[in-house]
């Protein structure tokens, strides 16, 4: 099985740059223990006397125990004991359910029974079956134990929404009872953990629901049950006021790593600190027995802090791609070059001009003003000729007039544009460039290093490596690379000390490498799938944000990370998608940004008619400061720090910095701080809340004022009448 769980970890088995490791995540604590092992773990198992012990065995024909401790406490890198059973690969592990240091390990046909304090052979080898041993089963008392093998049967099958890689259920002492929960069993599939949680609908807590469990306390040791011992594990109750409550004690530190199996390992670091802590009370009993090897169940746990489940952010999470405005659009392109290798960008710019590859005969260039954007005319434009199948182009950093074109007749030739852009076709390069060379194999687009020391380059033959141009024609390292032949991408990330490549494994999965500039032997230290997708992605790498923008041609998606030279090491942002496929994305230097919408980064889409601008923003409120927080000082990348002559005699000259603060505007740091706006009103407004009784009296007193004065005469009274000696009566 590749997943299990106990009262309070989950392990499951994962693939981490091409290894297998086993992952570790806590109910309550994101874990960081993450241990690499020679080969597969084909199952895993943890004590049900302790909460800390887990055993795993491999193909590598090993059974292998680990101390786990304190989530913010340092992991082991190293198993605490090996067994070698010597009985080929080894396919399940199984722990004793009322022994504690007893093992049940079964390889190909045959299970074998094991006692951790006897190192050296098992206790009992038993029959072998007639086919793969499948299963193994201990009877709840420890006496008996189940096996199966594999048999002719009738198909039979389930169909789930994502495939499953392994179910494990949680004990019974993990389960919310208050919740009236049952049964919580754990799915494993390619991409996440799924808890499936079984709850009869009561309202509270019901005993008959939850008849006593066995507790973790184990009955006897695997010698007394060797001897013919048979006992039960003591039953503890579920009801949550008889949970035993004991004081924690203090943290212990890591005892000293026992070097008793070789074996690779690594190491993750942990990425927060506890910020509070709360008592957990245990549930595990405090009277054990114990073994002489040491495996003793581990004493009620420290107090824990609780952490955030949320895990590593990053800043630029929110990041919003846009295209500009169609203003600013060069647009009826025709004839567009589709045919240029996957591996490269497709086409080119800088801060005035950009360089596109045509579908004409002769290997035929565009260039097009960026300060003349539009509609093109329909006329024929003027190109470049450059007589040969245009291989890979690039403008040159430092003069916007020049451009190198590699050809696929081995030569690279050198362009001279000029000023204001063409006005006729060029058809003389101003330098051409070959190299009598014969190729072993492909090799794709190579990388320098931002202080211009080292070459990284990535090939067909699945290495990766690093030159030295002016010591050494050899690699300075060399190590294992994408698996997939469909083509690669290298660049030298965070501060130049990683090398981050893009390619394929073996499923044709798209794929991000991380290495480690002084261990590319090692390979990679970090991986993270993609998509499927045949074609490359072309990574663009920002040095003051850490941000890599990867897409392809085809893709209608442009993929953002973060990168970090520790773990997590890649943190994925928000992804910019364009209404159509396009061919290509090139980046423009940092000073095009509009630091006043906070912009870390613009380039042009090519499009099978189009070039359009694309900002990508980081969404912040304040945006009349300037975000410091978000830009640091620049590379002038655009200046040369060193001739080429200084280069080449051994010199190094590193790029200065400019700060992108304009100076009408204010650091967001320096903002002067808002003052707390009251969410309620103060208190004196509800102490002199009026009354009833005062609330009627103004009630009539504005009832009264508006019918005016009750004493005034009223309008008859005015009338004048007739005496009495005028009326006549009949």
């Amino acid at each position: 099985n590749h997943i299990r769980a106990s009262a309070k970890l989950v392990a499951f088995n994962t693939e981490q740059a091409g290894k297998t490791a086993v992952t570790l995540m806590s109910f309550l604590f994101p874990m960081r223990f993450s241990s690499s092992l020679s080969d597969l773990v084909t199952d895993m198992d943890f004590s049900p006397f302790d909460e800390c012990l887990l055993a795993t065995c491999s193909g590598d024909e090993t059974v292998k125990l680990w101390r786990l401790c304190d989530p913010e406490l340092q992991q082991p890198s190293a198993p605490e004991l090996t067994l070698r059973p010597g009985q080929g690969r080894l396919e399940l592990v199984l722990f004793h359910p009322t022994s504690s240091g007893l093992l049940a390990v079964g390889n190909t046909k045959s299970p074998l029974i094991w006692d951790t304090s006897r190192q050296d052979t098992p206790l009992a080898v038993l029959e072998q079956h007639g086919d793969q041993l499948q299963s193994m089963c201990w009877k709840q008392d420890g006496s008996l134990l189940a096996s199966s093998c594999k048999v002719m049967t009738t198909l039979s099958h389930c169909l789930t929404d994502t495939a499953t890689r392994g179910v494990a259920m949680v004990p019974k002492v993990a389960l919310d009872v208050m919740s009236c929960e049952v049964m919580r069993v754990l799915q494993l599939t390619d991409s996440c953990i799924v808890p499936i949680s079984y709850q009869v609908p009561r309202k509270e807590f019901h005993e008959d629901l939850y008849p006593d469990t066995v507790g973790t306390t184990p009955a006897m040791s695997a010698e007394e049950w060797w001897k013919g011992g048979n006992k039960q594990v003591e039953k503890v109750s579920l009801h949550p006021d008889k949970q035993p409550k004991q004081k924690a004690p203090p943290a212990k530190q890591m005892p000293a790593k026992k070097e008793l199996a070789s074996g690779g390992s690594k190491e993750v670091e942990m990425l927060y600190t506890p910020s509070s802590s709360s008592a957990v009370p245990s549930r595990s009993p405090s009277s054990t027995s114990g073994l002489s090897s040491g495996f003793l169940p581990s004493p009620s746990q420290s107090a824990k802090a609780i952490q955030s489940m949320m895990g590593p952010t990053s800043k630029f999470r929110h990041i919003q791609g846009a295209v500009m405005h169609r203003d600013t659009h060069i647009t009826n392109l025709r004839g567009l070059n589709l045919t240029t290798p996957g591996e490269c960008d497709g086409f080119c710019v800088n801060r005035q001009r950009v360089a596109v590859p045509l579908a004409i005969s002769g290997g035929q260039i565009g260039i097009f003003e960026r300060s003349q954007p539009g509609r093109l005319p329909e006329t024929a434009l003027s190109t470049i000729q450059n007589s040969v199948n245009v291989v890979d182009l690039s403008w040159d950093p430092f003069d916007t007039h020049r451009l190198a074109v590699a050809g696929d007749d081995a030569k690279i030739r050198v362009w001279q544009v000029p000023e204001g852009g063409l006005k006729e076709t060029l058809t003389e390069p101003e330098v051409i460039l070959q190299a009598a060379v014969t190729p072993s194999s492909t090799l794709w687009p190579a990388d320098s290093c931002p202080d211009g020391k080292l070459l990284a380059t990535v090939c067909k033959d699945g290495k990766v490596r690093i030159y030295d141009p002016r010591k050494s024609t050899a690699p300075v390292q060399e190590g294992p690379g994408p698996e997939g032949q469909r083509g690669a991408r290298a660049v030298w990330v965070c501060e130049g000390k990683y090398l981050l490549v893009s390619g394929f494994d073996s499923r044709s999965e798209r794929v991000l490498y991380l290495y480690s500039a002084d261990s590319l032997s090692s390979g990679a230290i970090a991986s993270t799938s993609i998509d499927i997708s045949p074609s490359t992605l072309i990574p663009f790498y920002d040095p003051d944000t850490s941000v890599v923008i990867l897409t392809a041609k085809g893709d209608t998606r442009v993929h953002i990370y973060e990168m970090f030279p520790q773990d997590p090491y890649f943190i994925e942002c928000s992804s910019f998608n364009s209404p159509e496929p396009h061919k290509g994305l090139a980046f423009l230097p940092k000073t095009e940004c509009n630091v006043r919408d906070v912009e870390i980064a613009v380039g042009l889409l090519l499009t099978k008619t189009t070039i359009e601008p694309v900002a990508f923003r980081v969404p912040r409120v304040k945006k009349e400061f300037f975000q410091d927080d978000v830009y640091t000082d620049t590379a002038v990348c655009w200046e040369p720090a060193l001739t080429a002559s200084a280069w080449l005699s051994g010199s190094n000259g590193q790029h200065k910095k400019i700060s992108l603060k304009p100076k009408d505007m204010t650091p967001v740091s320096e903002a002067p701080k808002e003052a707390p706006v009251r969410k309620y009103l103060p208190s004196s407004v509800y102490l002199e809340e009026k009354t009833d009784e005062q609330k009627k009296e103004e009630l009539l007193s504005a009832m009264v004022a508006k019918l005016g004065n009750m004493d005034d005469p009223l309008p008859q009274e005015s009338f004048e009448g007739v005496d009495e000696d005028e009326w006549v009566s009949e």
